[in-house]
């Protein structure tokens, strides 16, 4: 679970006005306000909903979340770097790798999420086949653990790097969701390929095959 994001300590986005926003209202990095857009176009967040953060580094979206849901809930996060930047003693964050990750026991620890976030990316090559593969196995195993994780009814948000597969993507999600789309924020950077799809209202019937999958 690589990221090629580095949050507020890269020198090179010092002036980018997005960083110099996130600065000031002391967020952890820029990527905070494509979460709000995504947020305010799909209504992912409300008062009380438990929430599962895929690739945290470095915290911007746990810090977005825990003003949109509150105290009285659940929040997670994973990375295979650890955040740094400080949060409520109420939210959790480990360091792992998704693929290691199991659903199950996740769902067992902390029961049902009701939004499940990625905003993971692989470390860049420059090579854009290669770039694009990592990131649509990333995305496809945000997928998964979505799957594993979510209530019936709950909701997910993934980025992605727009390739060949990207309408196999939407399908994808389309399997497991009652509505799947695909949005490119404002803030994402000019020129890039970076989307993100978006799956609200797991199916009961996933569920319910998880479940008997486990026996």
């Amino acid at each position: 679970m690589a990221r090629s994001s580095r949050g507020l300590s890269d020198k090179a986005q010092r002036h980018d006005p997005a960083y110099l926003r996130a600065k000031k209202e002391n967020y952890a990095g820029r990527a905070v306000y494509k979460l709000q857009e995504l947020d305010q176009k799909f209504r992912l967040f409300k008062r009380g909903r438990s929430v599962l953060d895929l690739g945290c580094w470095p915290g911007s979206w746990l810090q977005y979340v825990v003003e949109r849901v509150g105290e009285e809930t659940t929040i997670v996060g994973v990375d295979i770097k650890e955040v740094e930047v400080e949060l409520p003693s109420f939210v959790q964050t480990f360091v792992g790798d998704v693929y290691k990750l199991k659903p199950e026991g996740f769902r067992k620890r902390f029961g049902e999420f009701d939004v499940v976030i990625s905003d993971m990316a692989p470390n860049t090559t420059g090579e854009v086949v290669g770039d694009v593969f990592r990131s649509e196995e990333l995305f496809l195993r945000a997928l998964e653990i979505a799957s594993g994780t979510l209530r019936t009814g709950g909701h997910f948000a993934a980025k992605v790097f727009q390739g060949e597969r990207f309408p196999e993507l939407i399908e994808a999600v389309k399997a497991n969701f009652s509505e799947a789309k695909s949005f490119h924020t404002k803030n994402t950077r000019s020129g890039s390929r970076e989307r993100y799809i978006v799956g609200r209202g797991l199916r009961a019937s996933v569920a319910k095959a998880r479940v008997s999958d486990e026996g």
